[in-house]
């Protein structure tokens, strides 16, 4: 699963914008249009699937072609080829009717949250020097206790160790979800009745996170296909200028064999990893606080006018249900919602960049990305659900 939902996630981000630039031109309305863009994105996604595999082991990440062997070499092309088969078929899956929402956010969701229990309780043992400790936080505070007799000293090692997850760090995760689930609430309802149903009145809402959480999907596709670029890069021209401007890299200083950047650009739209990283180099806290915000703002707004969800579709949508505003004319409707959706996409993308870094400064378990895409995702199924049971009720929602 090296390849993960990237390929998926590029394929559809690719399809709705071109859908929503108007290049392909795509009837919503009828079944075959949806057929078609529904399989031309998988397609996409196939293809791109082949070419991360293919570019993953061109460029020496599992070791020299050569060396390996062409058999070798295939195998892996392979074996990431059909990981991602799986996924997309997976997606595929839940997208016709299968269960809740779609195959991208379970996977990212159940990502993140098995991140956050696994760190949280793992029963793993570590020799760091300091003798054997566990990696969940959780264990790690009890045997810690139990096991030294300077009960004050084994709270602060418990709350503050580094290299492995703390007590702080799950606190902190705990906090940026409940922050979210707050600011989830943030929303102006704009009352509307109906024409043919004259007694029936209900709210459109216009939620603060009126995109929800596709700024902070964009912004993460973005960062990710740069950081794939750039390693592929500098593995095999390291030493050219512009690579090297575009992201230098190095092993992590925990010997599991990952990378990290270290200079150029990536470095700089990458978060600091702790508070120590931000006095040592202010700058690069500074750049990465601007870019996510800028890059969360834009994307909102960008992705109200691609997806179909600005003020002008949402005023069309109304007047084809034979919807209107209460106190307003049929007329200003358009001109009631520019009052509030733009706004509220680009603020709302602001805020959810905000939160992120705020998740990332603080050392909350994963990244600040991870836990606001798994946060927002739980509480649109946890609405998916409501409005289910209101429809089987009976009720009205948007």
């Amino acid at each position: 699963m090296e390849l993960g939902i990237s390929p998926i996630i590029t394929s559809g981000l690719v399809m709705q914008l071109l859908t929503g630039s108007k290049i392909i031109d795509v009837d919503h309305s009828l079944k075959e249009d949806r057929a078609l863009l529904d399989g031309a994105q998988k397609l996409l996604g196939i293809l791109i699937t082949i070419g991360e595999a293919v570019a993953y082991v061109a460029s020496g990440i599992y070791g020299d072609v050569r060396d390996m062997g062409m058999g070798n070499a295939f195998l892996i092309v392979l074996q990431l080829f059909m990981a991602g088969l799986i996924v997309i078929c997976l997606d595929d899956l839940l997208q016709k009717g299968y269960g809740l929402g779609s195959g991208i956010s379970l996977f990212i969701a159940t990502n993140q949250c098995e991140s956050i229990i696994w760190k949280a309780f793992s029963p793993t043992t570590i020799n760091s020097g300091r003798g054997t400790e566990f990696e969940g936080a959780v264990i790690a505070l009890f045997h810690l206790l139990l096991t030294r007799t300077d009960k004050v000293r084994a709270l602060k090692e418990a709350f503050y160790r580094q290299n492995l997850p703390n007590i702080t760090n799950l606190m902190s995760t705990v906090l940026i979800f409940l922050g979210v689930i707050y600011f989830q609430g943030f929303r102006v309802d704009l009352p509307v009745r109906s024409k043919r149903n004259r007694g029936m009145v209900s709210n459109y809402p216009i939620k603060l996170f009126y995109t929800s959480n596709m700024p902070i999907i964009l912004q993460s596709a973005l960062v990710s296909n740069m950081y794939f670029i750039s390693q592929l890069l500098y593995k095999r021209y390291g030493g050219n200028f512009l690579v090297q401007l575009l992201g230098r890299w190095q092993e992590s200083s925990e010997g599991s064999g990952q990378l990290m950047p270290v200079g150029g650009l990536v470095y700089y739209i990458s978060p600091p990893t702790s508070l120590a990283d931000i006095a040592a180099n202010p700058l690069h806290a500074v750049f990465y606080l601007t870019f996510m915000l800028s890059a969360c703002a834009l994307f909102s707004k960008t992705w109200i006018e691609v997806s179909g969800s600005s003020a002008r579709d949402v005023a069309k949508q109304l007047k084809q249900q034979q919807m209107f505003m209460t106190g307003h004319r049929e007329s200003s409707l358009q001109r009631e919602l520019n009052r509030y959706i733009p706004t509220a996409a680009a603020f709302g993308g602001m805020c959810i960049g905000m939160l992120t870094i705020i998740a990332d400064f603080m050392g909350a378990i994963g990244s600040g990305t991870g836990i606001l895409l798994a946060v927002t995702i739980i509480y649109q199924y946890f609405e998916t659900f409501e409005k289910e049971r209101a429809a089987e009720m009976g009720g009205f929602a948007f």
